[in-house]
């Protein structure tokens, strides 16, 4: 049985992100990209979305990778097919809800996101996992997405954290933790988070990933 976490690594707080860190999303995001951009004859693999679309607000992935207009349609209509279709699916793999439930008390908590809240905290409240966490920062919240360090600012701000170490699977992601100077562990895979975040923690964290690192 694994020990229990303490704060000896002398952060303050963890700022998780939440596609593709705390819950199992993208392919879910991935389906109601292509069933909203179907009617225009666009299909978008899994290894362009990869590239292109993790970590991007959909605005910003709309109009800079696929060059299309939302006119007000698509963003709202993908939007509410990802909700419908996750609120069929269960996001959250049962040693990630069981670290967290570790860390709960022990640091001050966040998710920090480009997601919109309708997206994220319907299925943290389904899940019982909401009030894991102090505070939500969502794509409602901040004037300018990842890579812009602006929410991971924010997010510190608000939990009056001095030394949050920023949790990320995404190149904006992890630009975002890094500008706002941030310690940032980049996880390697979705079902690695708990593995790779009680290394890091433990003090193992040279070991997790080369893009784990000080700035």
């Amino acid at each position: 049985m694994s020990a229990p976490l303490t704060p000896s690594t002398g952060f303050d707080a963890l700022l998780f992100d939440f596609d593709g860190v705390l819950a199992d999303t993208e392919p879910v995001h991935h389906r109601a990209w292509n069933q909203t951009l179907e009617p225009l004859g666009i299909q978008i693999d899994w290894d362009f979305y990869q590239r292109n679309f993790v970590g991007v607000a959909d605005e910003v992935a709309l109009c800079e990778r696929l060059k299309l207009k939302d006119h007000g349609e698509l963003v709202p209509r993908k939007q509410a097919l990802f909700r419908q279709m996750l609120a069929e699916a269960h996001p959250f793999l049962p040693e990630t809800v069981r670290i967290l439930e570790e860390l709960r008390g022990v640091y001050k908590l966040a998710v920090v996101s480009s997601s919109y809240r309708s997206e994220l905290e319907p299925p943290l409240v389904r899940a019982g996992m909401r009030e894991y966490f102090q505070l939500l920062i969502t794509g409602e919240d901040v004037q300018n997405f990842k890579p812009s360090p602006e929410p991971y600012l924010l997010a510190a701000q608000r939990l009056g954290a001095r030394r949050p170490l920023v949790i990320e699977d995404s190149e904006a992601g992890v630009a975002s933790g890094r500008a706002a100077g941030f310690e940032v562990l980049r996880v390697s895979a979705v079902g690695k988070v708990a593995e790779e975040v009680r290394s890091y923690l433990a003090g193992g964290k040279g070991q997790v990933t080369a893009e784990a690192d000080a700035v």
